[in-house]
């Protein structure tokens, strides 16, 4: 009696197991429950660009003040931060021997002169011939060349303000010998002003001639009223933005501050919530809902601002764009909608 009991055991266990076995390939494994999303339908909405870019202040125009020739510094006014006019002589290089050249040349004019006119006469009755005559008035000529030569030497000696403005701070005082290399001040029409930017090329639909633009300074939250004036043609190919400029209509701003410049523009398009969008390194993309299956789908994008990014391309209205529960959705794998957000 025990051995059959011993032996029966076994064959028991055995029995239990396959019939486990046989049960669990009936029922199969089981499939994940679908991913709770959230999601929003595409459309074309209304939206704000509200772009902020870095932007640089500019004087209209502005110069360093060099001298054109080296030399000893016999008259300087540069007073500093003055206002001058356009023309005024803020410096002059000694130019004495320059003036002692002119002086030379104006006396050997005008004895060139007083021997023209002599053979003019003598020519009138035959009393020369032709041929010496011109070689006087050759002569009247090559002085007249030279003494124009040394004015145009002299004038080099003279640094005029080229336009109306104020000046910087004088760098060198009287009496000191300068070459072109020396700057001796500056110049700023301050009454006009500029400011230079850069936006990404996506960007380049909210810059156009005759646009206005917001500026916003560090030191002040009013903002300044600014008209785009022109936009760099060329892309630039090491960082892919576009160059613009833009002058101030009203307000002053110190140049060479540094200013905030706002894009603000009503658009229209397909836009979707930032966190929608997944990262890649060829593009960028959305999960779209088809058929209760999630469908990964590239997309192209435009204007970027703190919550939302335009769709430029890869959307089309209808389309259903789950904006919650992103990050635990897979490829073609089953989803449940949750709730259908508004934009």
């Amino acid at each position: 009696m025990k051995y059959t009991l011993l032996i029966g055991l076994p064959l028991m266990l055995a029995a239990m197991l396959s019939c486990k076995s046989e049960a669990g390939e009936k029922n199969g494994p089981k499939e994940k429950p679908p991913v709770p999303v959230d999601v929003i339908v595409a459309g074309n909405s209304d939206f704000a660009s509200d772009v902020e870019v870095n932007g640089t202040v500019l004087s209209e125009e502005m110069i360093e003040l060099h001298p054109e020739v080296g030399g000893r510094l016999t008259y300087l006014n540069i007073p500093d931060g003055a206002m001058v006019a356009a023309g005024s002589i803020l410096a002059r290089v000694n130019d004495a021997d320059l003036q002692a050249q002119l002086q030379q040349q104006k006396v050997q004019l005008e004895l060139a002169q007083k021997t023209e006119q002599r053979l003019g006469k003598l020519l009138k009755v035959n009393g020369v011939d032709q041929a010496t005559y011109d070689a006087a008035i050759s002569q009247v000529n090559l002085y007249n060349a030279n003494i124009n030569v040394i004015n145009a030497q002299i004038d080099k000696t003279v640094i005029r303000a080229p336009f109306a403005g104020r000046l910087g701070l004088r760098l060198v005082s009287e009496g000191a010998y300068v070459t072109p290399s020396t700057t001796i001040g500056t110049l700023q029409q301050t009454d006009k002003i500029k400011i230079d930017f850069s936006v990404p090329e996506s960007y380049g639909n909210l810059v156009k001639p005759g646009k206005s633009v917001s500026v916003k300074t560090n030191t002040s939250g009013d903002e300044i009223s600014a008209v785009i004036s022109a936009v760099e043609p060329q892309i630039n190919t090491a960082t892919r933005n576009i160059k613009v400029r833009a002058r101030i209509s009203h307000g002053t701003i110190s140049p060479g501050a540094f200013v905030k410049v706002l894009l603000n523009e009503k658009l229209k398009g397909i836009v979707v919530p930032t966190n929608a969008i997944i990262p890649d390194a060829l593009s960028s993309q959305v999960v779209l809902v088809k058929n209760g299956k999630a469908a990964f789908q590239n997309v192209e994008t435009g204007i970027r601002t703190s919550d939302i990014v335009e769709i430029t391309n890869g959307l089309v209205p209808g389309d259903t764009i789950i904006v919650s529960g992103v990050l635990y959705v897979r490829p073609n794998g089953a989803v449940k909608i949750k709730k259908v957000k508004n934009k």
